[in-house]
């Protein structure tokens, strides 16, 4: 049984009939938080070391690497029956969509930052370090995730069913 078939044998009906009808989606969001994982792993890693002071920048980097897994698992899984470009095309298309969603995650981050302060010393260590999760990590991540699902759609992966594997025999 699939990652995808044991995800969707756990939903109780009739929401598996949507997730199946969704599937796609449902492997989206899948690879969404396997890279949000990756992602938040290295942002707390990079925070709370070599970039403890340059938030923004740890936030970036992490959904660098986050972005790297993302284009492989996307276009493997998630999208591997979408397609319509070069493979060189759609892999720029990809790392510019995913470019324009490093903004759309820090955005959320750089407002709780820099327009509400919140940060030390006008804050708690632990109020900024809540702060930080829930921007760049909870609202910066569900719109970013957004973003990309409509533009993948839209620019990158934008043909249904050209890379189907049809069976020979």
């Amino acid at each position: 049984m699939s990652v995808v078939e044991s995800a969707l044998a756990i939903i109780p009906q009739p929401y598996r009939d949507i997730a199946i009808k969704h599937r796609e989606l449902v492997k989206f969001a899948l690879v969404g938080g396997t890279t949000w994982v990756i992602d938040t792993a290295v942002f707390l890693l990079l925070k709370a070391t070599v970039l403890e002071e340059k938030p923004l920048t740890a936030k970036i980097m992490a959904v660098l690497v986050a972005t790297i897994a993302s284009y492989v698992l996307n276009r493997e899984w998630s999208f591997r029956t979408r397609g319509g470009r070069e493979r060189h095309h759609e892999a720029a298309l990809f790392f510019l969509v995913s470019g324009i969603g490093v903004a759309v995650y820090t955005a959320p981050l750089a407002i709780s930052r820099y327009v509400f302060h919140l940060e030390v010393p006008q804050v708690s260590p632990l109020t900024e370090g809540i702060a930080d999760f829930v921007s760049g990590q909870i609202i910066g991540v569900l719109a970013g995730m957004a973003f990309r699902w409509w533009a993948f759609r839209r620019f990158v992966f934008p043909d249904e069913d050209v890379r189907r594997q049809v069976p020979t025999g």
